[in-house]
């Protein structure tokens, strides 16, 4: 029997974990937290005073064209007053539109695109960076360059040739509209995250005068500014005054970033800046003199959604979950725009394509009186209940039990996990199809399975195993661990393994050393062993292990640990021999989802780390869910708490952590993918001896966090358990009344908080009708709590993790 050895990796609210082993009921190891906390910041004071009352708020004026235009995922579109639309652009997908004096700028695909009359278009991305996918197709590889995705465009709006965006990681300033752009950096080069861009001319000490100042939102960071012209430009933190869902937490992600242009009465001009949170209903007046930032307008829902704000006149245009709101700078109150204004969206969000913005001129909104027009990106927040994938049906409400392959295999295994599922009203189930070692579980019969991997002894009669569940309709999930795999990395002499640059062998982290009873010194190491993520015949074997399931009945694949390594004293020495010159991790994880998405006919689900659902942020793993939300259906993040700092979410009433972590991290995670996905967390089954579970863990716990993911979003869950051992779990709770002292819980509030539920749009169900009809593991934890107390009678080989 081996004990544990435990050991803390940190890295800035995203430490993160690793694979625990098999539980044993009586004994449990003290582990620590895996994520912590930035630092803590002062408390919000609210009903602060917007802005110098003796200013007037101006709006700088914008050419209006007749024509609502449209940003889509197959180009750019406009409506004209009879409501014929017509393409003006069709290279790529739009996602922004800007509005910049006589012109207009969008976000595409293929970076940033400008027109001065809606004929001509040209990209602007002169200082831009690229990033590279690799491509595979019958056995030839290729490479493709795309533009950088980028995350937001503004301008100055008293020197409109001053202009910002920005990558996950990086901001860049042109001053001359957009022809060269500079790369200025941001808060932290090395924490991926950024969501909003801003630049204006900021008011100085001396009366009339004013500078320019860019401005930054971090998912994990909060808010920054920057003083290009300033002697030596530095980022600085304005985080004072934002608040969080979590008071034991640094601010929130603000969403938006918008400067106002004021006015005194001797003519003298320069911005205010309003900014909104992302998972907060709040708007805020920033002071850059005192670097504070004050509530001027707080919504009622615990959680809830504001962006895309755009000055009209006096007020401010922003989206919310199921709305257009307006509020007004010099009230502070805010309002919902008429409903004429919603039934004139609601034609144009019916497109047989995604609408990812629009630009409403006031002439052509159908009488609405709209100073100047009105500009609504992140649109698909004004039907946030639609899942925008084309199995959208399928994969909603999937409520799964995870079953360890080893004993399904067991006698009676079929029957046991049957009655589970249906006991505890549950509708699915998912299984590992290759395990944490690389051993697929079932008789595979696909010629290039059987040359390259190993079917474990242990491995099920495939057949009869569908036809068992489906005989009770039950929904079928294949666990697929893609690279971490030992058989695979000892494949033709390491052929495909993470190589160790420094000894020239396939590499394998290095946990720690021990001294042995002779005196020596023996290093340890992980029992992990990892494949290149970027080479393409490790995804054509991991596709074609999905391939086959799907054809033999399972109705959906999951892949898992479909991340980089991230432990090991060693780390610096791994190196990846099938990488390309200019790919990044989360290259490397695009191509193989972008190959995979290509070859296989039905939902792909990806297992992620809880603090990646969390944040915008795929720092060390890859794993940006903003990203990978773009090739995917299903995103199962791992929200343990037992994996979260202790304070974590930890305030009273405090035994409804459980509940509050799931209720605002399936929310958060569903935002940050912008509905593309289902997000379907798996729910911490298991017992950890950490601080908090000591005191809360019982049957109770569990529930309550499924009812936070029930009350939070409520498209499915799935209990993890790597043992089995599910003694803890209760029956789903359906549309019963949580009775938990959770505020959030309070029928008040909306449920579920994501918004209701819709169909998907059009486009998304032809799209469906085109399709072949039917043709974790603690992964969730994945490694630096190693071995906790092994079943003795159960080799690596019959258990995997």
């Amino acid at each position: 029997m081996k004990k544990s050895f435990l050991f803390l990796t940190t890295a800035f609210a995203l430490a993160l974990a690793a694979p625990l082993q098999f539980f044993a009921q009586e004994e449990y190891y003290e582990s620590k937290p895996l994520y912590s906390l930035p630092k803590v910041i002062e408390p919000q004071k609210d009903n602060a005073v917007l802005v110098n009352k003796n200013a007037t708020i101006k709006r700088v004026t914008v050419e209006e064209t007749k024509n609502t235009l449209l940003a889509t995922e197959g180009g750019l579109k406009k409506i004209s007053a009879s409501g014929k639309q017509t393409t003006l652009w069709k290279d790529g997908s739009v996602q922004q539109i800007l509005p910049v004096e006589n012109a207009f700028y969008f976000v595409t695909s293929k970076g940033i695109l400008y027109t001065s009359d809606l004929q001509n278009f040209e990209l602007r991305n002169n200082g831009l960076p690229t990033y590279i996918i690799k491509k595979f197709k019958k056995g030839e590889t290729s490479h493709e360059t795309h533009a950088q995705d980028l995350k937001d465009l503004a301008f100055n709006p008293l020197n409109p040739q001053e202009m910002v965006t920005a990558t996950k990681e990086r901001v860049y300033l042109t001053r001359d509209g957009g022809l060269n752009w500079t790369n200025i950096g941001s808060a932290s080069l090395r924490t991926n995250g950024i969501k909003a861009v801003a630049v204006a001319s900021m008011k100085t000490a001396m009366p009339g005068q004013n500078e320019t100042v860019v401005f930054m939102a971090h998912s994990i960071l909060g808010f920054w500014y920057y003083k290009p012209d300033s002697a030596k430009p530095d980022w600085l933190d304005a985080n004072r005054g934002l608040e969080c869902s979590d008071p034991n937490n640094s601010s929130d992600e603000v969403s938006d970033i918008l400067p106002v242009v004021a006015q005194d009465g001797e003519k003298n001009q320069w911005c205010e800046i309003f900014l909104s949170q992302t998972f907060m209903p709040r708007i805020y007046h920033f002071d850059l003199d005192a670097q504070r930032s004050a509530c001027v307008y707080k919504g009622t829902e615990p959680c809830d959604t504001i962006d895309s704000l755009w000055q009209n006149g006096n007020t401010i245009s922003f989206i919310a979950p199921g709305k257009v709101g307006s509020f007004d700078m010099t009230t502070n109150t805010a309002s919902e725009l008429n409903a004429s204004l919603k039934d004139y969206i609601a034609e144009f969000t019916k497109s047989k394509e995604l609408v990812n913005a629009a630009w409403i001129p006031a002439e052509n909104a159908r009488g609405l009186k709209i100073n100047g027009g009105v500009l609504l990106n992140e649109l698909w927040l004004l039907d946030s209940g639609k899942i925008l994938s084309p199995y959208a049906a399928k994969i909603d409400g999937q409520k799964s039990l995870y079953v360890p392959a080893y004993q399904a295999h067991l006698p009676g295994g079929f029957e046991k996990f049957k009655k589970l599922i249906l006991d505890n009203k549950l509708n699915s189930l998912v299984i590992d199809m290759k395990d944490d070692y690389g051993l697929m579980r079932f008789d595979a019969q696909d010629p290039l399975l059987t040359q390259k991997g190993v079917v474990s002894k242990y491995a099920l009669d495939l057949d009869k195993f569908v036809k068992t569940f489906k005989e009770e309709n039950i929904y079928l999930i294949a666990r697929i661990v893609v690279f971490k795999d030992r058989n695979l990395s000892n494949y033709n002499n390491g052929q495909y393994a993470v190589w160790d640059k420094k000894y020239n062998r396939p590499w394998q982290g290095i946990s720690g050393s021990e001294t042995l009873e002779d005196g020596t010194t023996q290093t340890k190491y992980y029992d992990e062993a990892w494949v290149d993520p970027f080479c393409p015949e490790v995804w054509e074997y991991n596709v074609a292990i999905a391939k086959e399931l799907i054809a033999r009945g399972f109705d959906e694949i999951q892949f898992d640990y479909i991340r980089f390594p991230t432990d090991g004293q060693n780390l610096y020495n791994a190196s990846y021999r099938w990488q390309t010159q200019g790919m990044d991790k989360e290259g490397a994880l695009r191509s193989f989802l972008s190959y995979a998405r290509e070859n296989i006919d039905a939902p792909i689900g990806i297992d992620i780390y809880g603090a990646n659902g969390w944040y915008r942020s795929g720092t060390r793993t890859g794993q940006d869910v903003e990203t990978l939300a773009q090739y995917v259906d299903v995103i199962c993040p791992m929200f343990y708490p037992s994996h979260f700092e202790h304070k974590f979410m930890n305030y009273y009433p405090n035994e409804e952590r459980p509940y509050r972590i799931y209720y605002y991290g399936t929310y958060r995670n569903t935002v940050i993918a912008r509905d593309r996905v289902v997000v379907r967390p798996w729910v911490q089954a298991f017992f950890l001896n950490v601080p908090y579970d000591r005191q809360f863990y019982d049957k109770e716990y569990v529930l309550k966090e499924v009812f936070g993911v029930r009350d939070s979003v409520d498209r499915g869950y799935m209990f993890w358990n790597n043992v089995a051992n599910y003694v803890k779990i209760s029956p789903d709770p359906g549309d019963a009344e949580y009775t938990g002292p959770s505020p959030e819980a309070s029928s008040n509030f909306r449920k579920p908080a994501i918004g209701p539920k819709g169909q998907p749009i059009s486009f998304y169900a032809s799209q469906k009708q085109a399709l072949p009809a039917d043709k974790n593991n603690v992964s969730v934890l994945d490694s630096v709590l190693q071995n906790s107390k092994m079943y003795d009678k159960i080799s690596k080989e019959e258990g995997s993790l």
